[in-house]
């Protein structure tokens, strides 16, 4: 009886299965385009970092008002372009962290069915096991009943 409910049990606990294996893939799918973007990142801060050093060489030498238009011009869509690109990590670190919740809620559903599964396994052993029993202790009584008789 018990066995027969474990039994049942078995395509949802495939379509479980299944369900948390797309969720770690999306995550780990996630976490790679979070890499990519930080490091991304990095490149920009780096290379801002660079500029301001070139800034600081160049212009002990003294430079023209041109140069310094233009060094101001790209100073500023640098800096834009690293504050889009920190709001690019944020959003992919949002997705990531939403992606892993994601993925522990159908873990902790799929470990509750089979926890579950067991349980019922474990309650039809132990149906079984009186079962035999009951039989063996029969089976005893027959044959000292036989003996004695």
């Amino acid at each position: 009886m018990s066995n027969s409910r474990a039994a049942r049990l078995a395509p949802v606990i495939s379509m479980a299965e299944r369900a948390e294996r797309e969720a770690a893939l999306q995550l780990g799918h996630c976490q790679g385009l979070l890499n990519q973007q930080e490091v991304k990142l990095g490149e920009l801060e780096h290379y801002l970092a660079d500029y301001q050093q070139q800034w600081l060489s160049e212009g002990r030498q003294g430079v023209s008002g041109q140069w310094l238009m233009n060094y101001q011009r790209f100073l500023s869509q640098l800096e834009i372009a690293i504050t889009q690109q920190t709001q690019t990590v944020a959003w992919h670190r949002t997705n990531l962290n939403k992606m892993r919740e994601l993925w522990q809620q159908r873990h902790a559903r799929l470990e509750g069915l089979r926890k579950l599964v067991q349980r019922y396994l474990d309650e039809a052993r132990k149906v079984e096991d009186k079962r035999e029993q009951k039989l063996l202790d029969e089976l005893a009584q027959r044959m000292t009943g036989h003996h004695s008789g």
